[in-house]
């Protein structure tokens, strides 16, 4: 029983890949065909080789994904925790000059 608390499923969709390496832009982005969706706690692993996009261009690639869903347990912890991982991303600086 507890065991289906804690395992995972996996699936496999496909996507599409959209790198943008422009002055406007710097992203990467993967659109599941079907409307798959993810959910806190999933995992995603997208299939193929490492992308690299020349500056000032932007490439879409179909690739294959690999969605690990995650178990109820890890899903309720991944909500529940998920606000205090995001504010680790806050605590950056764009400033020029040095600190101490």
């Amino acid at each position: 029983m507890i065991d289906r608390f804690l395992k995972k499923k996996a699936e496999e969709v496909c996507c599409t890949v959209e790198v943008s390496n422009t002055f406007e832009s710097l992203h990467a982005h993967v659109r599941f065909d079907g409307g798959v969706t993810v959910e806190p706690g999933d995992e995603v692993l997208v299939h193929g080789e490492p992308v690299e996009v020349p500056y000032g261009e932007t490439a879409y690639l179909r690739r294959r994904a690999t969605i690990r869903r995650a178990g109820w347990l890890e899903r309720q912890w991944t909500r529940a925790t998920g606000d205090f991982e995001f504010m680790e991303l806050c605590e950056f600086s764009f400033s020029e000059r040095a600190t101490l």
